[in-house]
């Protein structure tokens, strides 16, 4: 049934432990044996795809749902108001403006980027007086990015494009030009060949990108994995950040308003995440995680801005803190149970409110320059469509200020929190999102989500595909895992390096909480997670095989002892360790590692691999040794197949026609494992 993918084996060494990769060619991208093997393992799939007879009114249903205009917050620069529009089944959301109230006009549309709309709309920004703008672009999902400059007023190019362009944002300085980030240009492969002098640069308008001078990260000592500059409002400090790792970082400062002044440290280890967020005049607001793991506001003079010299301003609380600043106010944004709480300050420190949000979920917004007399915020969660308000920080109302007409009856749904006993004891928030009158007989459609690394929340939020599978009488549950965010860095590190196995843990007692209140059964179980979830996935379905009837594994992290050797991999290192670190971490990783621990005799799961061709974050060879490993040792009659998206990323930008065919696709394939030979409820024939 699957494509024979021949076995060339590489032996690596460590610590005096030979491990064989039979499947180590998958990793050269380039090769035209990788690019058949590609081309015959999507043949089997879609294959297989088109045997489920409801696949298409799955997409047809997805499409229809998702056909809804979208529109952002809206955002000042110089003479326009600006705000992102998508008037439903478009590609990528189109930039448009607005001046004294006049009929909004397009400014940028992604989808006249490229033919098939994958080409992307990254990052966007303004100079001071508005009349410039730089964007960058992604092509085919990759993270190398390009710059372009443009007159804002003739929407014309006003010079050469920059290229080589990764992780980076785009900080002007007044109207002289701005910062960027990134990396030499690797040899061989850019989407796997490693990257790890992050340089931050300053390109001034009107010269070439060969001139832009390097401001940190030439020399040894300043060499990072990870370097981002960014200016306060006032255009007074360069704020330059500088990272090993995801997690911690070095912060400088330079006062820029003094000629040839230089940069001060402010902290030079990366034992916090530590980050300036306003000021006013030399006094700088700091948001850290220093001595305080759910983070607290400090201030601090310019003069001498190191920790012993930090004065709390906003303490430390049992809830985690994320900030934002707008018309002169700090917005506190806490996580409290994964769920969102704000509350108003000054800059003299007295709490002016909390805001009532419009119900419990998830806020975002709060945020504009000091002299906006109004702000925005979004509000959702599970069964909640994305809606945006505009909020008076003055008197801390706020109205509707655009609500989605999507064909969906949120009044049909109920999400509900619940709390379980992880293998140690830990208490682990899940909720769990269904359609009212849900009959507890364990035979329900269930798709358990999970991530549980890198610092990162899963707080409520809308989906449309959710809906679709709700809509079939499926269960959505998200567990809240260690690793993640929600509960601050102790939670982070409880699912680190050699404790990463309670992720694991948390997601299979999650699992076994909805077996054992009749939500599911295994039969009726798939388990998804993207990327360190895509990582979750294939370490649960290696350890307990049992657990669910379907496996979804995406963009995922698999090959845990080569990891850092690719693209930006070295930069995960906090929250994984590496073989090299020492034979504990090697033995630890190896234990754990999906492509190592496919064992052959083993019934796997129904499992659908999915990743990108262009992923240069979590490069495809993950997914290829991964599928190798399960096709060939795979017991029994469940299917173990990889859907290569061509031309695709990590995800970022995925046009939207290609996100409703994998939905069709992941969703079609889970009912179908389960036993479903057609829809358990059919999309009504429209009269």
């Amino acid at each position: 049934m699957y494509p024979k993918t021949n076995k060339k084996p590489v032996v690596d060494s460590y610590f005096d432990v030979d491990v064989v990769d039979n499947y180590r060619w998958l990793e050269d991208d380039k090769s035209p044996e990788t690019e058949a093997w590609v081309k015959a393992q999507n043949k089997v799939t879609f294959n297989y795809l088109d045997q489920i007879s409801y696949r298409k009114q799955l997409k047809n249903r997805l499409s229809e749902l998702w056909n809804y205009e979208k529109i952002g917050t809206p955002f000042i620069e110089g003479n326009y108001t600006y705000f992102s529009k998508n008037n439903g089944l478009q590609n990528q959301n189109v930039i448009y403006r607005t001046k004294d109230n006049a009929e909004p006009e397009v400014f940028l549309d992604p989808n006249t980027f490229s033919e098939d709309g994958t080409t992307s709309l990254g990052a966007l920004s303004f100079s001071e007086d508005g009349k410039t703008a730089a964007y960058s672009i992604s092509e085919g999902g990759s993270d190398w990015r390009k710059i372009i400059i443009i007159d804002v007023v003739s929407k014309t190019q006003k010079e050469a494009v920059l290229v080589d362009v990764k992780f980076s944002g785009i900080s002007w300085f007044k109207n002289e030009g701005f910062y960027y980030s990134s990396y030499d240009k690797p040899d061989g492969s850019e989407l796997s060949a490693k990257t790890d002098q992050h340089k931050l640069y300053y390109h001034k308008l009107g010269t070439s990108q060969k001139e832009d001078i390097v401001i940190f990260g030439e020399i040894p000592s300043e060499k990072h994995r990870y370097v981002g500059g960014y200016l306060t409002e006032d255009y007074k400090y360069l704020i330059v950040t500088a990272q090993v790792s995801t997690s911690g970082n070095k912060l400088f400062i330079k006062d820029v308003s003094e000629e040839n002044s230089k940069l001060k440290p402010i902290i030079e280890t990366v034992e916090s995440d530590t980050y300036i967020i306003d000021n006013k005049d030399h006094k700088l607001f700091l948001v850290t995680n220093l001595n305080a793991p759910n983070k607290k506001i400090v201030i601090v003079d310019f003069a001498n801005p190191t920790p012993e010299n930090w004065q709390n301003f906003i303490p430390e609380t049992d809830h985690v803190l994320s900030i934002s600043t707008g018309a002169n106010y700090l917005f506190a944004h806490y996580m409290v149970d994964a769920v969102s709480k704000v509350l108003q300050y000054n800059f003299d420190g007295e709490l002016i409110r909390e805001i009532n949000l419009p119900g419990i979920g998830s806020a975002n917004g709060f945020s504009g320059k000091t002299k906006t007399k109004e702000l925005y915020f979004s509000f959702t969660n599970y069964n909640t469509p994305n809606s945006s308000y505009k909020f008076n920080p003055k008197d801390g109302t706020y109205q509707s200020y655009w609500k989605p007409k999507v064909a969906f009856n949120t009044d049909d749904y109920v999400s509900k929190q619940v709390f379980y006993s992880s293998k140690d004891g830990t208490k682990i928030p899940m909720i769990i999102t269904h359609k009212k009158g849900l009959n507890l007989d364990g035979k329900n459609p269930t798709i358990i989500y999970g991530y549980g690394g890198f610092n990162i929340s899963l707080t409520p939020s809308f989906s449309i595909a959710n809906v679709v599978w709700m809509e079939q009488g499926g269960i959505y549950a998200v567990a809240n895992l260690r690793g993640g965010g929600e509960y601050g860095k102790k939670w982070h590190d409880a699912g680190t390096q050699l404790k990463k196995q309670n992720v694991f843990d948390d997601f299979i007692a999650a699992a076994e909480f909805l077996i054992d209140k009749k939500y599911t059964s295994s039969e009726f179980l798939a388990i998804r997670g993207g990327s360190n979830g895509g990582l979750l996935v294939g370490a649960v379905l290696t350890q307990k095989p049992t657990l669910a009837k379907v496996a979804l594994a995406a963009v995922g992290v698999l090959d845990m002892l080569r990891y850092h050797t690719f693209t930006a991999g070295a930069g995960w290192a906090y929250d994984y360790g590496t073989a090299n670190d020492n034979k504990e971490m090697f033995e630890y990783l190896k234990g754990y590692s999906p492509v190592h621990n496919v064992k052959k005799g083993i019934k796997y799961p129904a499992t659908l691999i999915t990743t990108g061709d262009h992923d240069d974050r979590v490069v495809p060879a993950h997914s290829f040794k991964f599928a190798a490993e399960l096709q060939e040792k795979q017991t029994g009659k469940n299917p173990t197949l990889i859907r290569i998206e061509t031309n695709a990323g990590h995800g970022a930008g995925t046009p939207v026609a290609k996100t409703i065919e994998q939905f069709a696709d992941i969703f079609g394939f889970t009912l179908f494992n389960m036993g479903f030979k057609e829809l358990p409820n059919p999309p009504k024939a429209k009269k």
